[in-house]
């Protein structure tokens, strides 16, 4: 099962990943902190994303962001988009996860479901435990790779964030499916 720290650090990397705000700053100090006990291995990569963020003014962050996640489509932070393409099966994808979040009271807002941000959240407040492991290993780990491959090799700092995201999802689904299984809540997103 996910931690109640874990779901905190989905929540702030979701925040870390969205269009950014005068909040940035302050989500990544506290990131940082949690990660410092959770997952030190994430921690270098983030505090690198961080001394950019601090270098440089929010116009700066404002326009490689828009460069990166919206110019780029190898880089598109759509889940189903970067497993499924433009096609039925994304469609699809996008029913069961809005049939999913319903059933679980969670509401997605104005991105579209499958966007790396939402689904994030979802992990970090509604999401059962099965179904979050699920989400993370078929979903967001195997995006992340692609999304990183898609990424310019070199100082780009957001290959930092997206690495510091991608160790912490390993580790956390790491320690959980080091548990037994027996006791384990068994509802998946299915």
């Amino acid at each position: 099962m996910l931690t109640a720290t874990d779901q905190t650090l989905c929540r702030q990397f979701a925040e870390l990943l969205s269009y950014p705000s005068a909040e940035l700053p302050t989500t990544l100090s506290a990131c940082t902190a949690l990660l410092q006990q959770k997952s030190p291995a994430a921690v270098d990569a983030l505090q690198r994303f961080a001394d950019f963020v601090q270098t440089h003014t929010t116009a700066q962050v404002e326009e490689l962001f828009t460069a990166t996640f919206d110019l780029q489509p190898a880089c598109h932070p759509y889940v189903g988009y970067q497993l499924c393409g433009e096609s039925q099966q994304r469609g699809m994808f996008l029913m069961q996860l809005n049939q999913i979040y319903r059933r679980h009271g969670f509401v997605a807002g104005v991105e579209l479901p499958d966007h790396l941000c939402t689904l994030l959240r979802f992990i970090g407040t509604k999401s059962p435990p099965d179904c979050s492991l699920e989400l993370i290993e078929d979903g967001l780990l195997p995006v992340l790779t692609k999304i990183l491959q898609g990424l310019e090799e070199g100082n780009h700092p957001y290959v930092e964030l997206l690495q510091s995201l991608q160790r912490f999802l390993v580790a956390t689904v790491d320690g959980v499916t080091e548990l037994p299984a027996v006791g384990r809540q068994k509802e998946s997103c299915s």
